[in-house]
């Protein structure tokens, strides 16, 4: 797909916001929001879910190098069994625009769902496909989340956070069922209330029933909704 070139009518900074980490059973979910400039264009922007961990790694540097600012927020795994997960990513988007050094007239969203700011905001559905600026964020969220996880996985190298990012794979369900949960697993997520409720050590139980706890904890929410004008 290519990129949107869109005629917002705004004079003043545009930033573009997205998220990395909403559906993995551990770990903060991270938030970032950039504000690019147009006089040094960033070739190759696109979804980070869409280029390989190479590209986003070079294109996370040059987008640090180039934009006008950015900024990464999070919001931890405490916040998150808190506040839910939607609540607590709006959070972590919160966060990432308020630490911008530059205050933008627009926020473009990546999603339907949009945090409370004091600054005219737009959800745009596919945006990290569509618009430049929240490729940029993606791209920064996602590098800096695959980092976190590499980094844990020197802490906890029974889980393969490494290889899975966290994400409710059968290793990682495997690892679950055979050392219980860490500090860093998220524990009102259903699969990994599954396998605490059949104690420590859940070696017992059929995987088959925590993959079905995955599919219902990923399961697209009944109501979408977009607020704030």
């Amino acid at each position: 797909m290519q990129q949107l070139a869109l005629q917002w009518g705004v004079k003043g900074l545009i930033a573009g916001v997205d998220e990395a980490g909403r559906g993995p059973l551990a770990g903060p979910v991270m938030a970032a929001a950039v504000i690019l400039d147009d006089l040094q264009p960033i070739k190759g922007l696109a979804d980070s879910k869409q280029l390989s961990a190479l590209k986003r790694e070079r294109l996370f540097d040059e987008i640090r190098a180039k934009a006008l600012c950015f900024a990464v927020a999070q919001a931890n795994v405490e916040e998150i069994d808190s506040l839910n997960i939607l609540q607590a990513t709006l959070l972590a988007m919160r966060r990432a625009v308020h630490g911008l050094r530059l205050a933008p007239k627009l926020v473009l969203v990546d999603g339907n769902r949009l945090p409370v700011l004091p600054m005219r905001c737009e959800a745009i559905v596919k945006g990290d496909s569509l618009i430049s600026a929240i490729s940029a964020a993606s791209i920064l969220a996602k590098v800096t989340r695959d980092r976190w996880c590499e980094e844990m996985e020197e802490h906890y190298p029974a889980y393969g956070f490494a290889k899975h990012k966290g994400y409710g794979t059968v290793q990682h369900l495997a690892a679950l069922q055979a050392h219980g949960a860490s500090p860093l697993h998220r524990t009102t997520f259903a699969p990994v209330r599954t396998v605490l409720a059949s104690g420590p050590n859940a070696a017992g139980l059929p995987i088959a029933s925590v993959l079905e706890a995955v599919k219902l904890e990923n399961a697209p929410p009944l109501v979408a909704h977009v607020s704030q004008p």
